[in-house]
């Protein structure tokens, strides 16, 4: 089983075309102002990449908020969310 960080960061990467690999980013940094520097058009392709890739939903913007703060954060959503499946 791959690690579902790992998975996300490719993922991240991917939908977002970033310039960088996977691995240099951070689980703990934010995606968001100071860390990767994303936006909102950024948010919203990364919501439709890990409902997607996951199987998840990410029903609305207070759910967002919280699940798009790192790798960490969207890992636990995802790993409370298909627990609760």
């Amino acid at each position: 089983m791959t690690d579902l960080r790992s998975d996300i960061k490719a993922a991240i990467v991917r939908a977002l075309k970033l310039p960088i690999s996977a691995d240099d980013i951070d689980s703990a940094a934010p995606l968001f102002g100071a860390g990767l520097g994303l936006d909102s058009i950024d948010a919203l392709e990364l919501v439709l990449e890990i409902e997607r890739s996951f199987g998840v939903v990410i029903g609305d913007e207070e759910t967002g908020g919280k699940v798009l703060q790192s790798v960490d954060a969207l890992a636990h959503y995802i790993e409370t969310q298909k627990k609760t499946a």
